[in-house]
């Protein structure tokens, strides 16, 4: 870990933030993969919620949604987020931020149709964000679901992925006496400039 934060270091983030999702894989008792993913509106009012990131690659950091939920709203109309990730066993928390770009229908296919039954029927029975009359009502469309589609079920047009461009990338690891470590690293052109922080 302490290559992470050494002075003046230019390096590879996504390489560094692979290596702390793994160690966070193997000592998270559930979901290491769950991140805050804070958006605003147009006029910057903002909102966060905890989403799964399923995939992170030379594009940035991937997540699936349904585009007409609060979330894909607001990211129509203001392309930039933020995320936190925090793993408390490892007291770490990587810190990212950037502009949001839908993926190719292609992956949001190739993702549906990964999940289980259960959770793509969810997806299509789900109005997500907007008013709820009961459960039962929820319930009875997934039921409705179920007997209109035995076989595959179709992923929804307004279900997409979306992928976060990272333009700054911070790792925050806990210190004794508060003394953290932080290291931010900021996109340049193709490269990154690294640079540490206090506390």
């Amino acid at each position: 870990m302490e290559q992470v934060f050494v002075d003046g270091m230019v390096a590879e983030p996504l390489v560094v933030f692979r290596e702390w999702m793994a160690a966070a894989e193997a000592s998270e008792p559930n979901d290491a993969n769950a991140v805050a993913l804070a958006t605003a509106t147009r006029e910057g009012s903002p909102s966060v919620r905890m989403v799964l990131m399923k995939r992170v690659d030379e594009r940035g950091f991937a997540f699936y949604t349904n585009a007409e939920s609060q979330k894909g709203r607001e990211l129509d109309e203001n392309p930039q987020a933020a995320m936190c990730f925090h793993w408390k066993t490892l007291r770490r928390q990587v810190r990212v931020e950037g502009t949001v770009t839908r993926l190719p229908a292609a992956d949001a296919d190739a993702y549906f149709h990964s999940r289980s039954r259960g959770s793509q029927r969810a997806a299509v029975a789900s109005a997500q964000s907007r008013p709820l009359a009961s459960r039962e009502e929820l319930e009875a469309k997934v039921r409705e679901l179920e007997a209109a589609y035995p076989g595959e079920i179709p992923r929804p047009a307004h279900w997409l992925g979306y992928v976060l461009r990272p333009e700054r990338i911070e790792f925050w690891q806990d210190g004794a006496h508060r003394l953290h470590d932080r290291m931010a690293f900021v996109r340049r052109g193709e490269g990154w400039e690294g640079v540490r922080l206090n506390p």
